[in-house]
């Protein structure tokens, strides 16, 4: 009896799978992302992928930025332009020549006032502003726009109707025209690289680009054209010295960090290989879900929501099998 009795006071000291499975860690974006399968990447084609080379820093270390092009149905004139220009060669001995905090770092053709610009390649796209806009429109009067786009997640936004993702890039929407148009456009985080240009209309070519190193600018949204995100060697240009001349710009050329290089990811040897979390998948709208909504054991107070930009994808190398 003795020993019956000492075993079920030993049991009632063991935890309940009940209390065994509150004390479990909760969910966190990082281990979500860490479970999600297989099936829910998506690779990134290395023609989409711009790799900038800069000169070795102070120390002699290499630096390497890696852009992802912005995907059709966006920014498409400006994104061809930039391969044209990525193929020639073109930025090859310029340089990354304005840096201003909390705003923007930005490269091209940045030699001293007075220089001889380099000639652009010829075939060059003009892109309208109308292209900072991608426009659905329902084909019959009946349609409701909305059933042409789901968005997933769906987004409570300071600066559009809403926002989401669109194969794995954060855009604004707009619902006009008694719901018959859908507009959706790129938006500006922190990373994105977009097209420098002069005033309206002009729209830039690409062949001035920057990257943003700031909170999101995101009254740039549909004024600028966004065209990619740098999603690897993102501290080369965000640790850059500031500039201080007007705008950032360096007030002298030794001040400048020369472009060695910049290729096309599938003109490369040894083609870069990256693939993305879909946006589209159980997994995204989970990671979403508990990255607005935080209640593991590090945080005591959930937002109830999250900001488009601070819902970074995750991007990732591919390893090798």
């Amino acid at each position: 009896m003795a020993a019956l009795a000492a075993t079920a006071l030993a049991a009632m000291l063991l935890p309940s799978p009940l209390i065994a499975q509150e004390k479990a860690e909760k969910p966190t974006p990082a281990s979500i992302v860490q479970g999600a399968p297989k099936t829910d990447w998506v690779a990134i084609d290395p023609a989409d992928l711009l790799v900038m080379t800069l000169a070795p820093d102070a120390d002699g270390k290499d630096r390497e930025v890696i852009i992802q092009l912005m995907p059709a149905p966006f920014s498409k004139g400006w994104v061809e332009n930039i391969q044209t220009l990525a193929k020639a060669h073109w930025w090859d001995g310029l340089s990354v020549y304005r840096s201003v905090d909390n705003w923007v770092v930005q490269w091209g053709d940045g030699e001293e006032e007075g220089g001889t610009p380099k000639p652009l390649p010829t075939g060059l796209n003009v892109v309208p502003e109308s292209q900072y806009v991608d426009e659905t429109v329902a084909a019959k009067p009946e349609e409701d726009v909305i059933v042409l786009w789901h968005p997933r997640p769906e987004l409570v936004d300071a600066y559009a109707e809403s926002a989401t993702f669109n194969d794995g890039w954060p855009i604004g929407l707009q619902i006009a025209d008694g719901t018959r148009v859908l507009r959706r456009w790129p938006v500006h985080c922190y990373g994105s690289v977009g097209v420098a240009r002069d005033l309206s209309p002009d729209t830039g070519t690409g062949a001035e680009l920057y990257a943003v190193i700031g909170h999101a600018p995101r009254q740039l949204d549909r004024n600028i054209a966004v065209v990619g995100r740098v999603i690897m060697g993102m501290q080369h240009l965000s640790t850059l010295p500031r500039g201080t001349g007007d705008a950032g710009v360096y007030e002298t050329l030794a001040e400048h960090t020369p472009i060695v290089s910049v290729r096309l990811g599938n003109e490369l040897a040894e083609a870069p290989r990256f693939e993305y979390l879909s946006t589209s998948s159980d997994s995204f709208a989970a990671y979403a879900e508990v990255s607005a909504n935080r209640d593991d054991s590090f945080y005591k107070v959930g937002a109830g929501g999250i900001d488009v930009c601070n819902l970074r994808v995750p991007i990732r190398p591919v390893k090798d099998d």
